[in-house]
């Protein structure tokens, strides 16, 4: 009843809305003066045949004429009422069948359903809204933060200025705001100022002005943008962003960070303050053949492995999990911890040979760019001869072609980067790759997360998601990097203890064999403690750090809710 009421009062609220019921109202009283006068006529015909009739029985023959039911019970004798009988029925045919349904559709029920259809888009938010977040785009990266949103608890709505395609996200589950992104009217409706955060995921212009229309109505808002251009950065900054966001950067970094060539170093890939979380390849090294009980890591070292990557599947370290070949330790520890550990085992070599980067858009040549600062020899591949110009040691010519690989130096390569922003071709030149060298170390890009996992079938050992890691710099932001993403489908991400175990052991709470989460490290006040003992008992207050993959996480959450 409380929904049919909202319903009335928005459609009546409406100008449009208000003068199409005037032309309904109207067509209905033309249309009820046209039956009073056939009533009339057919009386005045009637008694001039010399029939008498009740004033109800001629309404009742001048509707059941125009309405074509025409049952035959009071019928006309002359050629006069007869042809007063066919106009009575042409005008009903006309106006109760062709021109009454179109009236009502046109304007009454189609804009009743405008009307329903607005209210699943609404103008304007409970004012009484606070905390959420604003995405003023619905792509594949706000897709992926908005189910991380969800799974903390936040509320959130996408401003969306069509309204059909504001029906299309609403229908998809999405929750949605109807307004124009360039109307300070719509951050004032959407209570911009009440809100934790917001953020622009459109092309650089449309980014600015969001920002710029934002920050005027609200100088305290924190504003996430993405910048798909180098030189928007400063605009956007200037603008009002308080964080701008090179994902073409930052995806070329986290994926040049990924090769593992040349030796058997710990290869840092994220920090919470004291915690340093690395990668170091077992290949070459003593390790290989050994459980991790063996190794005897934390002992002799220190540093504690928290989980082993193999052909791009994430486990989680046992005492008996046996490191091979293959085998890349994810490492947790402090700075002295793990330059203890390069100390051990750095000295080992793991593969050379120069790395293959398979296009230079911006991811490729920010991963150009990242080896080069390691001092790594690479060989970038890139058919179009322009983009080709823009990065260095740049064979021009189709990667799908064997003879170009080889030219390239795919024989000799340890590792082959794919960094085209096409799914489909990532996954082609994978299979590939993966054809010419079984043993060579692949690492592709993906720009939606339902192709992850085809990557890793086809045979790619890492694969970062372009939505993931959108959409984890946005959330860190909001988190105060609370969420570290170690790769594809792993995090790290710190809680404070919950109340359930407070006052117990960390081998007493069974998280690991709860959720497949490890806690590699507790802070009490200023005191980080890394890779704390099981026995360790976690207090109120104490803030924990876990790293688990995404289901490990959503159980953790879900654990503590």
């Amino acid at each position: 009843m409380k929904f049919v009421s909202a319903q009335v009062a928005y459609f009546l609220q409406n100008r449009k809305a208000k003068t199409n019921i005037g032309r309904l109202l109207k067509f209905v009283a033309i249309l009820f003066l046209l039956i009073v006068v056939y009533s009339v006529l057919f009386h005045i015909l009637m008694e001039h045949e010399g029939q008498k009739f009740s004033w109800l029985t001629g309404f009742y023959w001048t509707l059941t004429v125009m309405s074509t039911l025409g049952f035959g019970d009071i019928t006309f004798a002359s050629d006069l009422g007869r042809l007063f009988s066919m106009v009575v029925l042409l005008s009903g045919i006309v106006f109760l069948l062709v021109l009454l349904p179109f009236t009502f559709i046109q304007f009454f029920y189609a804009p009743w359903l405008e009307a329903q259809n607005r209210s699943k888009a609404p103008l304007e938010l409970d004012e009484n809204l606070e905390g959420h977040v604003l995405i003023t785009n619905h792509d594949p990266i706000t897709r992926t933060l908005i189910t991380k949103l969800e799974d903390y608890g936040y509320k959130y709505f996408v401003l969306v200025s069509d309204l059909q395609q504001a029906l299309n996200l609403n229908d998809q589950g999405v929750k949605v705001m109807l307004g124009e992104l360039d109307d300070p009217n719509t951050y004032n409706k959407a209570r911009v100022s009440k809100a934790a955060m917001l953020v622009a995921t459109g092309n650089d212009m449309i980014n600015t002005n969001v920002v710029f229309t934002a920050r005027e109505i609200c100088p305290d808002i924190p504003i996430v943008s993405l910048a798909h251009s180098v030189d928007s950065v400063d605009i956007l900054k200037l603008a009002g962003s308080d964080h701008v966001v090179q994902l073409g950067a930052l995806m070329g970094h986290s994926l040049a960070r990924r090769t593992l060539g040349g030796n058997a170093r710990v290869h840092v890939i994220g920090r919470f303050d004291q915690l340093i979380i690395g990668e170091a390849p077992a290949t070459g090294t003593p390790l290989v053949g050994k459980t991790l009980a063996e190794t005897r890591l934390r002992e002799v070292i220190g540093v504690n492995v928290v989980g082993i990557w193999e052909r791009g599947v994430f486990r989680i370290a046992q005492p008996d999990t046996l490191i091979t070949d293959l085998s890349v330790l994810v490492l947790g520890g402090s700075v002295e911890q793990l330059r203890n550990y390069d100390d051990y085992f750095g000295i080992f070599n793991v593969k050379d040979g120069p790395v293959v980067i398979i296009g230079a858009g911006k991811v490729g040549r920010a991963t150009a760019k990242s080896l080069n600062d390691r001092q790594m020899e690479f060989v970038v591949v890139e058919k179009d001869p322009v983009m080709a110009a823009k990065c260095s040691h740049t064979i021009i010519g189709d990667a799908a072609d064997r003879e170009v690989l080889t030219r390239a130096g795919i024989d000799k390569a340890h590792t082959v980067i794919i960094t085209t922003h096409s799914d489909d071709v990532n996954i082609y030149l994978t299979l590939y790759c993966r054809r010419l060298r079984p043993d060579i170390q692949i690492i592709s890009r993906s720009t939606l997360d339902r192709n992850v996992n085809t990557l890793h079938r086809a045979g790619a050992d890492f694969v970062m998601s372009y939505a993931s890691m959108g959409a984890n710099a946005i959330f860190n932001v909001l988190e105060r990097d609370e969420v570290l993403m170690i790769a594809e489908g792993l995090n790290v991400f710190r809680m404070q203890t919950p109340k359930q175990f407070q006052g117990k052991t960390i081998a007493a709470c069974g998280i690991r064999k709860l959720t497949g989460c490890s806690i590699i490290a507790i802070q009490d006040k200023d005191d980080m403690q890394i890779n704390p003992h099981p026995e360790t008992v976690l207090r109120n207050g104490t803030e924990i750090t876990l790293i688990g993959d995404y289901e490990s996480e959503r159980k953790f959450i879900d654990l503590i809710d």
